[in-house]
């Protein structure tokens, strides 16, 4: 399959990695041109949370297969801006960390026997998750960096402990502060933000001392 995928080197590496071996792969770190959107089977798009108003380039594509990396902003409220949404609209977890692993964490907005046959089609395990910000990884992971950020800032344990104790008690690849290291501040940060705007819970409320690191990365 011909797949575009709309973003930076970083993030076309480690895609690439995961779908190189089987796939033509191309990357456009800007937005594409329609003559390169309908030469691709599918697109995943990793730049629409920070730009959405570039939707409107897509949405009146009938029959254009669009994957958005979606951690941060729903489908439903990407479409909300739109007429008429014409593409097959998925999300993906496309975040660092997230994108090479046996499962890709995926959502639909109204076509999911499309989406299932687009995944077989990409040859790769996948779980279909509820269309929200945070979707279900991102939001347990960036809530347990919260947690350890809050735990650091009252001075009840240090990183690097809270990082052992986490991988030893929990068998996570990754411990809390390693995590943020792999997926950049600003992601765990934005996610968090995202999060708390749709739920106004108070466990999603970003700890100070993250804020402060991410206002100083």
């Amino acid at each position: 399959m011909k797949l575009l995928v709309v973003g930076q080197p970083s993030e076309f590496a480690e895609f690439n990695e995961k779908f190189g071996n089987e796939h033509q792969i191309t990357l456009s770190e800007t937005l594409p041109s329609h003559e390169l959107i309908s030469a691709s089977d599918i697109i995943f798009d990793f730049s629409l949370d920070q730009e959405p108003e570039n939707f409107e380039v897509y949405a009146g594509m009938e029959g254009l297969n669009l994957f958005v990396n979606s951690p941060k902003i729903s489908l439903a409220e990407m479409a909300y801006f739109q007429e008429e949404v014409k593409c097959n609209l998925f999300g993906f977890n496309g975040l660092p960390t997230f994108i090479n692993r046996s499962i890709l964490e995926v959502s639909f907005l109204d076509n999911r026997p499309k989406l299932e046959e687009l995944c077989e089609a990409l040859h790769t395990d996948y779980e279909i998750v509820e269309d929200r910000v945070g979707m279900v990884t991102p939001r347990v992971v960036c809530m347990i960096i919260n947690e350890a950020f809050y735990t650091v800032q009252e001075g009840t344990a240090s990183r690097e402990d809270i990082d052992q104790g986490m991988k030893l008690g929990t068998n996570y690849p990754y411990g809390p502060f390693e995590w943020v290291k792999r997926m950049g501040i600003s992601h765990v940060y934005e996610v968090l933000e995202a999060i708390y705007e749709d739920t106004k819970e108070e466990r999603y409320k970003i700890c100070p001392l993250l804020k402060r690191e991410y206002l100083l990365s």
